[in-house]
Formats: C-alpha cells, structure tokens, sequence
C-alpha cells in the first residue's frame, strides 16, 4: 500500500510542476501577445492578396441603398473583428463613425477601418494600429479570426485540389 501511496503522491507532484510551468509559460504568452500578432500579420500578409477584399473608400448611395462611382482601397483586407464605433473620426471630428473593424491589410499592417454616411455620401477612414493596439481594441477573437480564416482558406483549397483531381481522373478514365 505505501508504494501505491508513493506513487500516487509522485503523480500529485508531477501535476503541480507542470500547473506551476504552464502558468510561467501562460505569462510569458500573454506579454509576448502583441509580437505575436504582429508575426501572424506579417506571415499572412502575401495570402491576404488573395484572399481579401477590396474595401470601400468613398461612394455615392442611391435611394435604394445601392453604390455607385466607387473608389475602393487599393490594397485588399480581411475583416478581423468590429467593435462599437467611437463617437467621432481622428480624421474628421464632424464626421460619426457608423461602423469601425478591425482589418489586416496585404501590407501585412493592422487598421481600423471607421465608415461614415450622410446618407448620400460613404466614406471611410483607414486608421493604422499596432498589434498591440488592434488586441487592446477587439480583444483576442482577432487573433482567434485570422487563425480560423488561415485554416478555414485551406480546407477550401484542400477540397479544390480533391474535386480538379477527380474531375481529371474522371476525364483520363474516359479516354
């Protein structure tokens, strides 16, 4: 029975070692987050060429809502996150914030990007932030929605190689 206890109280001390080391490695995360992010951004940045969108700038709204004479960014982005807009734009204080996301650019930098509309008129505001920033911000589903689209984007690319490989297989069998 005592060599049962030993065990047991061996097995007690190993968890506790690694509680102790995960919450030093947990720590060292934590302040090391914004580097982090910034790497993601960095590493991702030629895939969001890609995969991103082309952003609205300025437009004109019709009265059904539709756009026209658009001029959109001339670098794609990927919408990471959106938060309550603040109450006034850095670049134009009359001007509200309708809407404000947090974006990764192909220049693998950070934005906030702040639409505002009169009603006829849409424009928006690029604001550059840090990493650091954007996960003061938006917090860490930022970091969460760059990993999922990252996986997500190859899931897609990995069932578009499956299909175009057994639409040729399907095309050589025929011949």
């Amino acid at each position: 029975m005592d060599q049962i206890e030993k065990g047991y109280k061996a097995l007690l001390k190993k968890i506790d070692e690694l509680d102790a080391r995960r919450e030093t490695l947990s720590e060292e995360v934590k302040a090391r987050e914004a580097e982090l992010m910034a790497r993601m951004g960095e590493i991702t940045a030629p895939l969001v060429s890609r995969i991103g969108m082309n952003m609205l700038n300025r437009g004109k709204q019709d009265t059904k809502g539709e756009m026209y004479d658009t001029v959109y960014y001339p670098k794609k982005m990927v919408i990471l996150g959106k938060t309550d807009p603040v109450e006034h734009r850095p670049d134009n204080i009359s001007k509200k914030a309708d809407e404000q996301f947090c974006v990764l650019s192909e220049d693998g930098n950070f934005y906030e990007l702040m639409f505002s509309s009169d009603g006829i008129m849409v424009d928006s505001y690029l604001n550059p932030l840090t990493a650091g920033d954007a996960l003061q911000i938006y917090g860490h589903e930022i970091m969460v929605m760059l990993y999922r689209a990252m996986r997500d984007y190859l899931e897609g690319q990995k069932e578009l190689v499956d299909a175009l490989e057994k639409t040729i297989a399907f095309v050589l069998a025929k011949n």
